[in-house]
């Protein structure tokens, strides 16, 4: 009679399908990364790494293969989106200091 497979002997089958698409300093920046790229329909994981090693260290946000690409464009942007309105609030903040020197003149 031959052994069915146990639980963890199933997850570590689907995980080994995955790869990584970005790794991450903190859980909440990887649920977001999980969450963005399932919300665009490419299916996505988070593994803690055990052990930091020189090159990985963090937490890994991973997808199938197949979808690495996409993934890859879809956390790109995301960040260029987040990286633009983290400029125009810089640019708003030092826009208050200006309006106050110029506001008694005129």
């Amino acid at each position: 009679m031959a052994k069915r497979p146990t639980k963890t002997q199933k997850l570590q089958t689907k995980i080994q399908d995955f790869v990584v698409v970005a790794f991450t300093e903190d859980m909440d920046q990887a649920k977001n990364y999980e969450t963005l790229l399932k919300s665009n329909d490419i299916p996505a994981i988070i593994q803690e790494e055990s052990e930091e090693s020189e090159d990985t260290k963090g937490i890994a946000v991973m997808v199938l293969e197949d979808f690495l690409d996409e993934a890859h464009v879809i956390i790109e942007s995301q960040d260029a989106y987040d990286d633009f309105y983290d400029l125009a609030l810089d640019e708003e903040e030092e826009g208050d200091f200006d309006s106050d020197i110029f506001g008694d003149d005129f």
